[in-house]
């Protein structure tokens, strides 16, 4: 379930910073923002054609941008999707991804827009905005000066204001309910590469200001495993309010065994926003994966499905009893949603999965 470790170690510390992170103080007053659940309507997708050979290498980076075309064509068949592209890129991103997906020229630095993108939001009153929480490049761990940019930029043409959060984080740390519960690991988000000195209290009150977050269950997570530090979506998903489906590495000579068994654990004893207790569904992930990308930094989890309009995109990994139990819990749980399991392997090999790569624009 790690994910990118290779892709720090490829480029190595960068001592980037990110342009206009404000000091942390107290929030004012909540505007009544609410982060909506995924399974709510979207106007579009956002996704990022970003690989590039420094990170990726050749051979790994035309299976990932294969792969983003792949997603980005099943989910346009549902919503529509906009594809942010670097101009030399273009052409063959309109190769791959077909007329289907709107693509948009700006400069990227990798395709992960779970991460780089706006969190959307939106209130009562139907007021929309998108959350700027400072990306950093995972701790300043990779080169992020153009990633930094887009999520202003992807509000920008969304055509919503932008609501800039004292907490540097991103969209894959966090996993709410759309009532006001979420799911954070600790390992990611109260980092100090991240947030140094910030307490929990503090960053509950920032959540609640801009997310309309009203309780958080805390997942201890594993820092320094791999680029992320342990994102939530690769943990712990919602499904629907009071339930929860959430990975477990079944690999007892895995570091990941025994936190997943924890975080198990913590989910089961865990209440929600409304004091209800939480349904915890498990997901056990692969045994093995297809050969072709298989590495030691490949993801291999079920958990980082995306929820859109009518469907649930989730991956496959060859191994087909697993496939096929992953696929029978997920139509469990998205009644009337059609499952639509793609190969992504050499996204997962890179050390990310379909969630990592989109980020929903609510309706």
């Amino acid at each position: 379930m790690q994910r990118r470790q290779l892709l720090s170690a490829t480029m190595g510390l960068v001592a980037g910073t990110t342009v206009g992170l404000p000091a942390f103080s107290a929030p004012a007053a909540n505007a009544g923002w609410r982060m909506p659940d995924e399974g709510e309507r979207h106007t579009a997708t956002w996704m990022a054609f970003g690989a590039n050979d420094e990170v990726w290498g050749r051979r790994l980076k035309s299976g990932a941008q294969a792969n983003l075309a792949r997603i980005a064509q099943a989910i346009a068949s549902v919503e529509p999707v906009h594809m942010l592209v670097n101009e030399q890129d273009y052409d063959l991103a309109a190769r791959l991804c077909g007329n289907k997906v709107n693509l948009v020229v700006q400069p990227i630095d990798d395709l992960w827009m779970r991460d780089t993108g706006p969190v959307f939001v939106k209130n009562a009153g139907g007021a929309f905005s998108g959350v700027n929480f400072n990306f950093n490049g995972w701790g300043r761990k990779q080169e992020h000066r153009d990633d930094a940019r887009v999520a202003g930029f992807v509000a920008g043409r969304a055509g919503v204001p932008i609501l800039k959060s004292t907490l540097v984080l991103e969209g894959g740390g966090i996993e709410v309910d759309g009532q006001g519960t979420a799911i954070i690991t600790e390992s990611c988000v109260l980092n100090p590469n991240r947030n140094p000195g910030v307490s929990k209290a503090q960053c509950e009150q920032e959540l609640q200001r801009v997310l309309g977050i009203e309780k958080v269950i805390w997942l201890p997570g594993i820092a320094g495993r791999d680029i992320t530090d342990g994102h939530t979506d690769f943990y712990a998903r919602f499904c629907a309010p009071g339930v929860v489906v959430a990975g477990f590495e079944s690999d007892t000579s895995s570091p990941e065994h025994a936190i997943t068994q924890r975080h198990l654990d913590i989910l089961r004893k865990a209440t929600d926003v409304r004091g209800s207790q939480l349904k915890v569904v498990r997901m056990p992930g692969p045994d093995y994966v297809r050969p072709q990308y298989e590495n030691k930094d490949f993801a291999a989890g079920y958990i980082n499905f995306y929820v859109c309009n009518g469907a649930v995109i989730s991956p496959e990994f060859g191994h087909a009893q697993a496939d096929r139990n992953t696929k029978a819990i997920l139509r469990e749980q998205f009644p009337g949603r059609e499952i639509v399991q793609l190969n992504i392997d050499a996204i997962a090999a890179g050390g990310g999965g379909i969630h990592c790569t989109t980020q929903q624009q609510p309706a």
